[in-house]
C-alpha cells in the first residue's frame, strides 16, 4: 500500500439536494486527483444530479433506505485499492487526500477521517470549529466519521449495515474493531465544509446526531446493555460537545463558545428525545 496514489482512490457521495455544495465538493475531489467519483443521488431536485452527471464517472439512484444502505449501493461499484466517503459539502484542498493515504499507511490503520473545518468566520463558524477542534484532535480513535478513507477490499466484503440510517460510523467502527481488530484515526489531513455557519444548519446537525444517539441507545438496550453501559450514552453529547470542547480550548475560546456548545448539546438531546416521542 505504501505507493498508492490519489488516482488509486474511489470516492463515493451520497446526495439529497445538495445543490449548494455539490459541485465545490466534486470538483476539488477531480482536482486531488481520484481516480473514481461514485454519486449516489436519492432523486434530487435542486440541480443536484444535473451536477453530479456532469463530474461524475458513474451516478445511482438511492433507493431511500437511509445513509448506510445509500452508501453500500456506492461502495458495490467501486474499482479503486481505497474507497473515500466523502459528505455532499466536504472539500478537499490540494494535497490533503494524499495525507489521508499516506497516515492510512504509515499507522497501519483501516481507516483514518480528515479533521474538517467549517467555511465562514461568523460566530456560529467559529463556534463550530472550536467544537470541531477539541473534539475531533488527530490521533487514533475508536470511531471516525466523513470523509473517511477505508481499506477497499474490507469494505466491499463487509460494508455498512444497511438498516442504519444515521449512526452508519459508528456501528462499522465498532463492528470492524471487534471482527477484524481495526483500528481508526483522525489524519493531519485538513477537510472544508461549506454551508454550515448558519443557526439552522446547527440545529439540523445536532438533532440529526441526537437522531443518531437514540438508534445506538436502542440497538445497544436490545442487545443487553448494562446500567452503566446506559449511563455512558446518555451522557455522551454532555461529555462529547460540551465538555470536552472545552477543556481544550483557551479561556477566551472557551468564553466565547460555551453559549454556542450549550445549545448545540441542547439541540442533539432534543433530536433524542423526539425520536423517543416519535417512535413510541
Amino acid at each position: 500500500m505504501s505507493n498508492i496514489t490519489p488516482p488509486d482512490v474511489s470516492a463515493v457521495i451520497c446526495t439529497m439536494n445538495s445543490i449548494s455544495g455539490i459541485k465545490e465538493c466534486l470538483i476539488s475531489l477531480r482536482d486531488s486527483g481520484v481516480g473514481q467519483v461514485v454519486v449516489v443521488d436519492a432523486n434530487s431536485t435542486d440541480g443536484t444530479k444535473e451536477v453530479t452527471e456532469e463530474f461524475a464517472d458513474l451516478v445511482l439512484r438511492d433507493s431511500g433506505q437511509g445513509l448506510g444502505n445509500a452508501r453500500n449501493i456506492g461502495i458495490a461499484q467501486t474499482t479503486g485499492q481505497l474507497i473515500l466517503n466523502m459528505g455532499s459539502d466536504n472539500v478537499l484542498p490540494a494535497g490533503e487526500l494524499q495525507k489521508m493515504i499516506n497516515y492510512l499507511h504509515e499507522g497501519n490503520f483501516q481507516g483514518v477521517s480528515a479533521q474538517t473545518r467549517v467555511a465562514g468566520e461568523n460566530y456560529v463558524a467559529t463556534g463550530l470549529n472550536v467544537w470541531r477542534t477539541g473534539r475531533f484532535p488527530e490521533g487514533e480513535r475508536p470511531v471516525i466519521g466523513t470523509p473517511t478513507l477505508f481499506e477497499a477490499n474490507l469494505l466491499r466484503s463487509d460494508p455498512y449495515d444497511p438498516s442504519r440510517r444515521h449512526s452508519d460510523d459508528s456501528e462499522l467502527c465498532e463492528r470492524w474493531t471487534q471482527n477484524h481488530n481495526a483500528r481508526f484515526a483522525i489524519s493531519d489531513a485538513v477537510c472544508l465544509e461549506l454551508g454550515k455557519s448558519t443557526w439552522s444548519e446547527v440545529k439540523i446537525r445536532a438533532k440529526t446526531y441526537g437522531i443518531s444517539d437514540h438508534e445506538i441507545y436502542s440497538h445497544g438496550s436490545a442487545s443487553g446493555w448494562g446500567a452503566t453501559r446506559k449511563l455512558k450514552s446518555i451522557a455522551h453529547p454532555l461529555v462529547a460537545d460540551l465538555i470536552t470542547p472545552l477543556k481544550h480550548s483557551t479561556v477566551p475560546e472557551a468564553l466565547r463558545s460555551t453559549p454556542f456548545l450549550t445549545i448545540f448539546t441542547g439541540y442533539r438531546y432534543l433530536g433524542w428525545i423526539e425520536r423517543t416521542k416519535k417512535i413510541h
